[in-house]
């Protein structure tokens, strides 16, 4: 005889069982989903209709609307913030509403539509309950770079407009829009509580100046440049800055000078140098006075053209490099010689671990500089005590990744760990681990990678 099917687990009310949880539970769920996710189970159930506004966790982005133009895609972003910023009194029976600590809101620099975001925002800050509030923010059609003069002003202006949203922001990101000489300092002087700011492929109005940002009051701990069209970058004084990436500039080496940036501990540069670019030295930027003394890691990245630092002598660099302990030179073309980038190690007595990637299968823009090999010649008494792990990433050249490793080996003493990376384009990738034991050394294995 056949068993009759199992009963459903149904709440008060006819509900299923879920439904029956309380709202504090229900919510709970929904944090887990993604916001699509969640506004569909709201717009399905009667009885999970209120939760979407009570989230404690909202990103928006505008990239995920559907409109013929912009303006209606950003009509319809606008319509989804102001069903789920809007707070309400709760009706009776219902949870509190809850407070929204997380605002991630990406869209396009919009001029019919900045007023109703700034407001909505403004409304939600004022509770005094947000912890992280979040802009990313573009201009809207297919030519950016165009209209990024007219975007910068309204940007500017959106800004201006609503001092208390912006005094909350806590990360910025803004792409392809042009500012004055002073619009970036007073941004970040307005806002008080930003801690990340990223500008990408922005420009200055005058291109032939340069980008000074003095802010000795800031919370300011992260700046990314990516495409920055201006002259240089100064960092006047940015007390709590502890994080640099500088990307694809197209003027001036080097492109960022350091002032007073006592807190700063991570570096990156990455760039293919222009043919009318010269090489720099580190400590051109990278100030000996009061500035970046606590600098722990290094990246930088050549993409597989012309090397565009100078390697100088340890005097220059000691004062800047001793709390260095991680160092990554990515993108070295492969005829150049490795044997140049030693001069960082005799520069950072406390390095641990030592990366480089070298590889030949790229090709050579026509405004890149001229490749030439880097001469250097590391002092044969050298001994550093504190190199454990050096790593190497698609160094073809055998002959060139031997010399190179027994040249470490003979004056990083405590060295414990080499890994060879050997990449070759669409095929395999082969990884030796070498562990090192005084004298000796023993490859321990490889590790293939398809």
């Amino acid at each position: 005889m056949e068993s009759p099917p199992p009963k459903r687990n149904v709440g008060h009310g006819g509900e299923d069982g879920i439904s029956a949880l309380p709202d504090h539970l229900l919510l709970d769920i929904l944090e887990r989903l993604n916001l699509r996710e969640a506004a569909r189970a709201g717009a399905l159930s009667t009885r999970w209709r209120h939760l979407p506004s009570h989230l404690s966790r909202v990103h928006l982005d505008a990239g995920h609307f559907r409109g013929a133009t912009s303006l209606e895609v950003m009509d319809a972003f606008t319509g989804a913030a102001r069903a789920l910023l809007t707070r309400v009194p709760p009706a009776e029976g219902v949870c509190e509403s809850g407070a929204l600590k997380v605002l991630v809101l990406t869209f396009y620099t919009s001029s019919p539509h900045l007023t109703s975001i700034g407001r909505l925002v403004e409304g939600i800050v004022s509770l005094g309950n947000t912890e992280c509030l979040e802009f990313c923010i573009s201009p809207p059609g297919t030519d950016p770079l165009g209209i990024s003069i007219e975007i910068g002003q309204e940007f500017m202006a959106f800004s201006r407009a609503y001092p208390v949203a912006f005094s909350w922001l806590t990360t910025l990101m803004l792409e392809y829009h042009a500012f004055g000489h002073s619009d970036i300092t007073d941004l970040i002087s307005t806002c008080g509580r930003l801690r990340h700011l990223s500008l990408r492929f922005c420009r200055l109005l005058d291109l032939h100046s340069t980008l000074k940002i003095d802010v000795p009051c800031s919370e300011l701990q992260e700046l990314e440049f990516v495409g920055l069209l201006c002259t240089r970058i100064e960092l006047v004084s940015v007390p709590k800055l502890r994080q640099v990436e500088c990307k694809c500039w197209l003027f001036n080496n080097p492109p960022v000078r350091f002032g007073y940036v006592p807190e700063l501990r991570g570096l990156v540069l990455a760039s293919k140098a222009k043919a009318w670019q010269e090489p720099f030295a580190l400590s051109e930027c990278l100030s000996t006075s009061a500035g970046a003394r606590n600098l722990s890691t290094l990246t930088l990245c050549f993409g597989y053209q012309m090397i565009w630092i100078q390697p100088e002598a340890p005097k220059q660099l000691i004062a800047i490099f001793r709390n260095l302990t991680s160092v990554c030179l990515f993108g070295i073309f492969s005829e150049c010689d490795l044997s140049w980038t030693l001069f960082i190690l005799e520069a950072a007595p406390a390095l641990y671990d030592l990366a480089l990637s070298q590889h030949s299968c790229v090709k050579t823009p026509e405004d890149s500089a001229e490749k030439t090999n880097v001469v250097w010649e590391p002092s044969k008494d050298l001994k550093h005590l504190n190199l454990k792990v050096l790593q190497t990433f698609g160094c073809e050249d055998e002959d060139k990744v031997t010399n190179y490793v027994r040249l470490v080996m003979e004056r990083a003493v405590g060295l414990l760990i080499i890994q060879l990376y050997g990449e070759i384009p669409c095929r395999a990738t082969h990884t030796w681990i070498i562990l090192i034991h005084g004298d000796n050394y023993l490859l321990t294995g490889m590790v293939r990678e398809c």
